[in-house]
């Protein structure tokens, strides 16, 4: 006899173009990287496979394991991977999510980039190393001779594991090493000494609490010199082929991001090379942070899209009282809410990548408004993905609290890129340190905004409103989250106006500029266009 039988289930979420996104695309284009369209689209579907998917899947499920010493008792410091990490690191180094922009000279390669970070996520950890490679390649330019070394291998589109020494090698990764147990954020507190000899190379000694990925083949790092706090790359191996002494303590047990090993190291007269002058080590390091931290904000808004698509997917097919989920008004309702957030993420990140092409190709406008906007974006998007990924869970009821259905993983993801590279906090009064100390970024982010005055009355509002609350110096540290909350939606309603999707702008505009909006997700007006939101969420299989 039959016991029963499998009715009512929703079938995978696999064989997608997960660059089939509208928001997405549309930045593409008017960031000024339309020519890398058919790359995106390929990697799209490699991303929405369902190899890939199971590779993030087995990465997670098999996470590294540290070996400290060989079975003879020789101090080796080797972190062992699963073979489906190794897949994923190939396929995202071959497609130049890594520095390979740097080598670029065409207009719009770090939109390109930024766009092909977004698609490839069928495991979010095995992209810390790629961000870090990529926002590594500025800050070593600060040391020419050392960037005309190495540049070409960490742009080079060839992944190539292994502790060898790096100038042997046909790719190289770079990591960066900077927190200790004292100071967290306060990297001015760092203790690790770095001793000049009389080579010109530095010896280091000191302890790091957090250095992810530490199979990379380079690291920047932050010691005390004679000098002042000075930046340093430190390699894995030496020239001669020998074991820097930069011993791997153990591996952080994490709440999520498993895939990718973060470790303590100990720094035993570790050989470094000087980058940048002895006391100008944080506005060395300063130009790797930023671009870490627009990978922060890729990563949410990314996170987002994976989250709503998953929720619409399990919607359309899934049937509850005698209707699928997706027809019934309050389901939709939260959809809708769930995608406006995820396209409001989309635009900004894809205006920051535009900012950060333009920027590094001399544009200062561009620059300061890259400099507040990054600050903001980091901020809010960031903040607004765990709470994002809780609702796209509970769509999927129980099902979603399970983890084959693949959401526990991206839930536990979603607080990480809020506290990678400065938490709320630091990021915050970030801004209010730009804003004070450069009046030429609050002129860009005026310019950008303002060109979208007079079309929605509710942003009109709230830019008003906005520029009320930055005349009022009182208190402002305690206002930081809240000051920049506002700039971040505002900015956020300003780019959906001029370029959204009609439907998401007014929805947007609707909740959360003119506060016709409850505190959970799914409490969208009535009015809205819930069936055009929903249907720009929607996977397209096969």
């Amino acid at each position: 006899m039959t016991t029963h039988e499998v009715r009512n289930q929703v079938p995978p979420l696999v064989g997608y173009d997960a660059a089939d996104d509208p928001a997405l695309l549309s930045g593409l284009d008017r960031e000024g990287a339309g020519w890398a369209a058919g790359e995106l689209h390929e990697l799209g579907r490699l991303g929405g496979g369902e190899a890939a998917i199971e590779q993030g899947r087995l990465a997670n499920e098999h996470p590294p394991v540290l070996r400290t010493h060989d079975r003879f008792g020789h101090r080796v410091d080797e972190v062992e991977f699963h073979p489906a990490w190794h897949e994923l690191m190939r396929t995202a180094v071959g497609h130049g999510l890594h520095a390979a922009p740097w080598a670029d000279d065409r207009p719009g390669a770090h939109v390109a980039r930024a766009a092909k970070f977004y698609v490839w996520r069928p495991d979010a950890g095995h992209g810390c190393p790629i961000s870090m490679t990529y926002a590594a390649v500025p800050a070593l330019r600060h040391a020419p001779d050392l960037a005309a070394r190495y540049e070409p291998l960490l742009t080079a589109t060839t992944y190539d594991f292994g502790l060898r020494a790096p100038l042997g090698k046909r790719g190289l990764l770079a990591g960066m090493s900077m927190t200790e147990k004292q100071g967290g954020s306060d990297v001015r507190a760092n203790s690790t000494t770095a001793r000049p000899e009389p080579d010109g190379s530095y010896r280091l000694v000191g302890h790091k609490w957090f250095t992810s990925a530490p199979m990379c083949d380079l690291f920047l790092t932050l010691a005390q010199a004679p000098g002042g706090l000075t930046c340093f790359l430190v390699p894995r191996v030496l020239p001669d082929g020998t074991r820097n002494p930069m011993r791997l303590m153990r591996l952080k047990d994490k709440l999520g991001n498993r895939s990718n090993a973060s470790a303590e190291v100990e720094y035993e007269h570790a050989v470094a090379w000087r980058v940048g002058d002895e006391g100008r080590g944080v506005r060395t390091i300063i130009d790797m942070v930023n671009l870490t931290r627009l990978d922060c904000v890729i990563g949410a808004a990314a996170g987002m899209r994976q989250g709503v698509i998953t929720a619409a997917h399990h919607a359309i097919h899934r049937q509850a009282f005698g209707r699928y989920l997706v027809d019934q008004p309050l389901m939709r309702n939260v959809l809708a809410d769930l995608a406006v957030e995820s396209e409001a993420a989309t635009v900004l990140m894809m205006r920051l990548a535009g900012a950060t092409d333009r920027s590094a190709r001399g544009d200062g406008r561009e620059t300061a408004f890259k400099r507040l906007a990054l600050a903001v974006g980091k901020y809010w998007v960031c903040k607004r993905w765990p709470g994002h990924a809780a609702e796209a869970l509970e769509c999927l009821g129980g099902n979603g609290y399970v983890e084959e259905s693949g959401l526990p993983r991206l839930f536990r993801e979603s607080p990480l890129n809020s506290i990678w590279e400065g938490s709320g906090n630091v990021a915050a009064l970030d801004v209010l340190r730009a804003l004070a100390r450069e009046p030429e970024v609050m002129a860009a982010f005026e310019t950008e905004v303002g060109a979208a005055e007079g079309v929605d009355r509710r942003l009109d509002a709230a830019l008003r409103q906005l520029r009320a609350e930055l005349t009022d110096h009182a208190d402002l540290e305690l206002r930081a989250r809240r000051v920049v909350e506002r700039l971040a939606l505002v900015l956020q309603g300003a780019l959906l106006v001029r370029y959204g999707h009609p439907a998401v702008a007014d929805a947007f505009c609707a909740s959360r500029l003119g506060g016709d909006h409850g505190q959970a997700f799914g409490t969208l007006p009535a009015g809205v266009d819930f069936a055009a939101i929903v249907a720009r969420a929607t996977p397209k299989l096969g």
